[in-house]
């Protein structure tokens, strides 16, 4: 069902809401459930325009692969073009461009501890004081020595530093200058520090226009940090994209148990800090209605970078989300998804080339959506790189489906973990392997298992089960990892 001009389908079209399609290999009753009971499905073929290269093959019998969604979504969408922001604002950005510094750092010799001063070796004769942010003018002379704080400048002539700790002030009578000696409990060399010791020499850490941080690189609290200390005021950064997200379904329910055949919208509370996690600011988050002209004009009238519904991507009597993107040109990139749950999930171009991620109405069917489309997606605009691929090994067997991956919440232990299993190898624990111990409750309109979990095992297609010790890939799902 890929996108289509109008004068094509202007002899078909009747007024009026647009009305379901069911497939020919789908079944269109809904499936009861927490959050949205409405079924996953093998999506049938849709039409697609002719001759297109770009679109991806099609898979009757369960979707497109797992991999290549992924690669699919982090391909439809492009940066968000780069913004100049005070460094306070800039904070969970990515860099558009590396971070260089303005100035050396430090600026120039500094102590690295309270102490002394000295110019050449010791005793020394003593004078004055120096305190961070102040600088002196007169050099020091040989054999003398000044106070000095952390982080103050060092006066010329200055050759290293006695920390506080090693040095003794004698105070002779009749002479106006007290004397700096080195107490020899704390010193290698009664002469006092070596040359160098204890200074911060100017440019220690960069050099004036050095690449401090790569582009694409997170905006962190230490980044934000780094930046001002090396004299920057703001930085060029790729904007969080901000995305609308649509709930869709009459059974919802916004608070209290369920009843009356309704249950609790759990999408709505959940989305939004997932999102956040994958650095999109969810803009507006609207319940809507089971009713194709609601969500047609919902999603016309979005200007967020990344538009997300949930529910209504099977093909029930009232899921719309094909019709509806059908009928406003849109053209479908990925259409179903051979992954378990959440394979009815959907990802589409608007005609304005702003992407919608369509995710299953099941609350784990639309975690697994989450992870597969919107993911690779969010971090394509963000500027994000992808991250490298984690391995965990099965801490026990997994039945796997014959032709859809299989995401399954998993809870992540080392070795001494597990004092269950005793035919992994302690030379397999030593090597800091992680193992993956599969969670209950992990069906399609079920929160509790991910909800205690660390990760999602991707589990390949196959004739077999997984079995113990077999090397997996893991999606975490911690926020910090995301």
């Amino acid at each position: 069902m890929g996108r289509r001009g109008r004068a094509a389908r202007e002899g078909r079209r009747r007024p009026g809401p647009v009305t379901a399609r069911a497939h020919p290999t789908t079944a269109g009753p809904r499936e009861t459930g927490a959050h949205a009971p409405r079924g996953e499905h093998t999506p049938g073929p849709p039409a697609r325009r002719p001759g297109s290269p770009a679109e991806p093959p099609y898979h009757p019998h369960g979707g497109l692969p797992w991999p290549d969604a992924r690669r699919v979504a982090q391909g439809a969408g492009r940066r968000l073009t780069p913004i100049t922001l005070p460094l306070r604002a800039a904070i969970g950005q990515v860099l558009a461009a590396p971070l260089t510094a303005a100035g050396d750092l430090p600026p120039f010799d500094t102590s690295a501890m309270d102490g002394w001063a000295v110019a050449g070796p010791g005793p020394w004769r003593l004078s004055g004081q120096l305190l961070a942010g102040q600088r002196s003018a007169e050099p020091l002379a040989e054999g003398w020595a000044t106070r000095i704080a952390t982080g103050a400048a060092l006066p010329p002539g200055a050759t290293a530093v006695l920390r506080r700790e090693g040095g003794h002030v004698e105070h002779r009578s009749g002479q106006p200058t007290a004397w700096l000696h080195v107490l020899t409990a704390h010193a290698t060399d009664p002469a006092g520090p070596a040359p160098g010791q204890d200074i911060r020499p100017r440019g220690q850490e960069c050099r004036v226009g050095d690449e401090l941080l790569a582009a694409g690189t997170l905006v962190g609290p230490a980044a934000l940090g780094l930046a001002a200390a090396a004299g920057r005021d703001e930085l060029t950064v790729v904007p969080g994209p901000r995305a609308d997200v649509f709930v869709l379904g009459d059974e919802l329910l916004d608070a209290g148990p369920p009843r009356d055949g309704r249950v609790r919208d759990a999408l709505g509370p959940l989305l939004p800090p997932w999102l956040r996690a994958l650095g999109v600011e969810p803009g507006e988050v609207r319940r809507l209605e089971d009713d194709a002209d609601t969500l047609r004009q919902a999603v016309g009238g979005s200007t967020a970078d990344l538009i997300v519904t949930t529910g209504g991507t099977a093909a029930g009597p009232v899921d719309f989300v094909r019709p509806v993107l059908d009928d406003l040109d849109a053209e479908l990139l990925v259409d179903g998804v051979a992954v378990r749950p959440g394979h009815p999930m959907l990802l589409a171009r608007l005609p304005s080339g702003r992407p919608l991620v369509g995710l299953p109405g099941n609350p784990l069917a639309a975690v697994c959506g989450l992870l597969t489309l919107v993911a690779p997606l969010a971090r394509t605009l963000a500027g994000r790189p992808q991250p490298a691929p984690r391995h965990a090994r099965l801490a026990e067997d997994v039945r796997a489906h014959a032709t859809d991956t299989r995401l399954v919440p998993v809870s992540l232990h080392d070795l001494h973990d597990l004092p269950d299993v005793h035919d992994f190898s302690e030379k397999e624990g030593e090597r800091g392997t992680a193992f993956a111990r599969p969670l209950r409750f992990g069906g399609p309109a079920m929160l509790r298992g991910i909800a205690c979990a660390d990760a999602m095992a991707v589990v390949p297609p196959g004739d077999s089960a997984a079995t113990r010790h077999t090397q997996v890939e893991i999606l975490p799902i911690a926020t910090g990892a995301l």
